[in-house]
């Protein structure tokens, strides 16, 4: 069986070394790389990210990675997001004022209320490991990314805002933080992303990033 490969979009923002590690544990060959022809002759593409939304969309921009990324959707390449790479895919985020997204996946990312359901106050960033659940029983996870992990499993977490998929459909997994259901994992077609860090989430994290690269 021929090694998969993986690109990692490298546009100045995320831990690009957890990512290329996590992957390369899963047997892939890692290139991470700006470089447009690079990434659209790819079989699996990664879109990682950390920090602010408003940032990350004026660095694609800048590099003129953004009609890329679609380009390589239109060619049904498998697209992984994973943290702020996750809110990219989504129309807008109200972070720091309303600052439209790739639009790839309906919907729009809000910040994580800072009171639990119950009214008590809750820290903000959500940092930690979660268990993540189905966010549909009558949908099961059976082709997608976490067809071989489980409900209950655990993720580890860091953001403070969450994505609102307008369909339901595109919702596969939630976890709960102070009783609100946090977005987890999310799916469109080839697209899909992650709003924790499988490269940080030990073997469950490992089965997601196996899958992805089938």
């Amino acid at each position: 069986m021929s090694m998969p490969e993986a690109t990692i979009i490298d546009y100045g923002v995320g831990n690009l070394l957890s990512v290329q590690r996590g992957l390369e544990h899963c047997g892939a060959k890692v290139i991470v790389t700006a470089d447009s022809a690079k990434i659209l002759n790819s079989s699996h593409v990664v879109l990682p990210g950390v920090g602010a939304f408003g940032n990350a969309m004026e660095a694609l921009k800048r590099l003129g990675l953004v009609s890329v990324i679609y380009e390589l959707v239109q060619r049904k390449i498998p697209l992984l997001g994973i943290c702020l790479g996750m809110q990219l895919l989504f129309e807008e985020s109200d972070e720091f004022g309303v600052t439209p997204g790739l639009g790839l996946i309906p919907g729009r990312v809000i910040a994580i209320p800072d009171q639990t359901a119950l009214g008590v106050s809750q820290k903000i960033p959500h940092i930690g490991w979660r268990s993540f659940q189905q966010s549909n029983p009558l949908i099961g996870w059976e082709n997608t990314l976490l067809q071989d992990n489980c409900p209950g499993e655990t993720a580890y977490f860091v953001h403070s805002f969450m994505a609102m998929p307008s369909d339901s459909k595109n919702r596969i997994a939630d976890c709960s933080y102070g009783d609100h259901k946090i977005a987890a994992v999310i799916c469109r077609d080839q697209i899909s992303g992650c709003q924790f860090h499988p490269e940080k989430s030990g073997e469950t994290g490992l089965k997601i990033l196996r899958r992805f690269l089938l």
